[in-house]
């Protein structure tokens, strides 16, 4: 094709722009292929699973539980906070796993039960105070239960709360951002007086 022959360039600018949607759509589709490789044997189906509409995780409770207390994220990482969210729950009541991880920790810390999950990315949930039914070592998937809850959690308003705490690192999140619904953020005045 010559240069400066406009039927060539109008052919041109077609292919170029017919190879950008190709790869465009071709990339759509190895993605979406490598998501859904990605869930481990035994997965059950997504219609069985209580999920989350706009977060990667799912509630740790179904149905969706009501929050009574709220993340409050520690200003030093020793000083006070709230480094989770208490949910309401019914004391018995199944804990589920939030998504797809490994146990790392089941059991009693200062007398309660306490377990631990580890996922990918480096994000780390725990949830407690619960009667484990999960072992260290296990891979569990979204929405398998884990555990039951047990009543018991300090400043609790109702019968049973579940604690789910989330970390990155040594840093805590909010865990209702994982599920698409951050807690409050609220603003404090400056130290400096006028």
């Amino acid at each position: 094709m010559p240069l400066f022959d406009p039927r060539g360039r109008v052919r041109r600018i077609w292919l170029v722009g017919t190879a950008a949607v190709v790869l465009i759509v071709w990339s759509a589709i190895v993605l979406n292929t490598r998501a859904d490789a990605s869930e481990p044997p035994g997965t059950p189906p997504a219609s069985s699973a209580p999920v989350a509409q706009a977060g990667r995780f799912a509630w740790p409770l179904t149905p969706r539980p009501k929050v009574t207390r709220n993340f409050e994220p520690p200003e030093t990482p020793y000083g006070p906070g709230h480094r989770g969210v208490d949910l309401e729950a019914s004391p018995g009541q199944q804990v589920l796993a939030a998504d797809m991880g490994v146990v790392v920790f089941a059991g009693q810390v200062a007398g309660r039960g306490v377990i631990a999950l580890d996922h990918d990315g480096g994000l780390h949930t725990t949830y407690l105070p619960v009667t484990p039914t999960v072992t260290v070592g296990d891979q569990v998937y979204r929405s398998q239960p884990l555990g039951t809850v047990v009543p018991g959690h300090p400043g609790c308003p109702v019968p049973a709360c579940l604690h789910w705490g989330a970390r990155r690192g040594a840093e805590y999140v909010d865990p209702l951002a994982l599920v698409g619904t951050p807690s409050r953020v609220r603003l404090k005045p400056w130290a400096e007086g006028p």
